[in-house]
């Protein structure tokens, strides 16, 4: 579904990605692991047009969408969850989906979204009047989680998912990320927390100065350089 092929992007005209190549199937979550710099986030933000590409491909469904705009990646079928539960505060859960679904112009396929995913989220149906930021922090993830689903996407970026949650929220989180793929989406997730990451990852990739490093399946927590760099040599 997605293929990424020597990709060198950045910032400023700084190179953060020395020739990243990657792959994600359909109906797969693919992990992306590595030290804090190693541009894990810069793969997702070049694949959702927010960094300066220079060199190398994104293929998505088989089309090249290396030079589109975010605008026009959100109609292609890719949606992105950036880290830090980025929610509208002051608006209400309901005002925050509303706005996932600005890109969809009919009134009754934004009405069926919502439902649906207040059937996947029901906290969030119990909660859709309340102001998004007197929810909890593992209830704003999902919220922002569900705000890019109402686009029903077939592919799911997320970054650090995980990120200053509760170690209940986390879990939560993670047991939503799989339903989601076991519905069909594809996903793509840079986190932090490397055991969960690859304990639910059909494949991971370790990124390490911008290049791949590793890939592999779970025995990747078995390669004594990822057990000791990555996993403290537990």
């Amino acid at each position: 579904m997605l293929e990424i092929k020597d990709l060198k992007a950045g910032y400023g005209g700084m190179e953060i990605l020395h020739g990243v190549s990657l792959q994600v199937a359909a109906g797969e979550i693919v992990a992306l692991i590595g030290p804090n710099g190693a541009g894990k986030s810069t793969v997702l933000k070049s694949i959702f047009g927010l960094t300066e590409i220079s060199a190398g491909q994104i293929i998505f469904k088989d089309k090249d969408i290396t030079r589109l705009k975010t605008h026009e990646l959100i109609k292609t079928g890719i949606s992105f969850v950036p880290q830090g539960r980025l929610v509208f505060a002051s608006m209400t859960v309901m005002e925050n989906l509303q706005m996932g679904a600005y890109v969809i112009n009919d009134r009754e396929v934004v009405k069926r979204g919502i439902a649906d995913i207040f059937k996947k989220f029901p906290i969030l149906e119990e909660k859709k009047n309340q102001r998004a930021g007197n929810l909890s922090g593992g209830q704003q993830q999902m919220l922002a989680i569900a705000r890019a689903l109402i686009q029903n996407p077939q592919m799911l970026l997320l970054d650090e998912p995980s990120l200053g949650l509760s170690p209940k929220a986390m879990k939560e989180i993670f047991n939503k990320i799989i339903e989601i793929k076991n519905e069909g989406v594809a996903i793509l997730i840079v986190e932090q927390n490397a055991h969960q990451a690859v304990s639910i990852a059909d494949r991971t990739y370790v990124l390490e100065n911008g290049q791949v490093a590793f890939t592999g399946g779970k025995d990747i927590l078995k390669n004594e350089k990822i057990k000791n760099v990555y996993f403290g040599g537990e």
